[in-house]
């Protein structure tokens, strides 16, 4: 019996052949993992937010599965799809906060920002924001807390994604986090 990893990976390889089984399969292969990192994105999010977990899953799963992406296994797949998670929740906070731009904006650090975001559409956006910014700096450092926060991938996965060691991994989330510290709170 297959690994669910080994399985996932296989599935991707092959639905990446224009295999229709394949594909059929995957579905509910990948399905709770996308909705386990659906519900995680939202842990940060407004309480009365418009979108739900599932509608999240299955936007997400449509511009994955319509992506061109070769996929490389099953973690490169869960990170890609933290980043398209990541780009859904961004533009509904845009949208969301468009009427009411820079309103009560208030800066706060990348940790607090993960756990009190919610009803502050704008501190989604200036997370978002610094993330690009960093990723035009240092790109493996930008994925590495997107896959960390927002793809639910553990430091083992994430360097492995990475082509990284763990060591390497702390070293660069230490940085990184610092880094954002910085541009979320520049007065501190």
């Amino acid at each position: 019996m297959r690994s669910e990893p080994l399985a996932v990976t296989e599935l991707l390889i092959k639905s990446r052949g224009g295999d229709r089984e394949a594909l059929d399969a995957l579905v509910p292969a990948i399905y709770d993992q996308l909705h386990a990192l659906a519900e995680r994105s939202f842990r940060s999010e407004r309480p009365n937010h418009t979108l739900c977990a599932t509608a999240l899953v299955n936007e997400a799963y449509l511009r994955l599965i319509d992506s061109k992406v070769e996929w490389q296994d099953r973690v490169h797949f869960f990170a890609v799809a933290a980043r398209v998670m990541r780009r859904i929740l961004v533009d509904h906070a845009r949208t969301h906060n468009r009427a009411r731009r820079g309103a009560g904006a208030v800066l706060e650090t990348f940790d607090e920002a993960l756990t009190a975001a919610p009803g502050q559409p704008a501190v989604v956006i200036a997370l978002d924001e610094a993330l690009d910014r960093l990723a035009r700096l240092d790109r493996r450092r930008s994925d590495l807390l997107e896959m960390l926060y927002f793809g639910g991938l553990s430091y083992t996965e994430a360097a492995a994604a990475l082509h990284i060691s763990e060591s390497t991994l702390l070293r660069d989330l230490k940085l990184a986090r610092a880094w954002l510290k910085r541009q979320l709170n520049p007065g501190a």
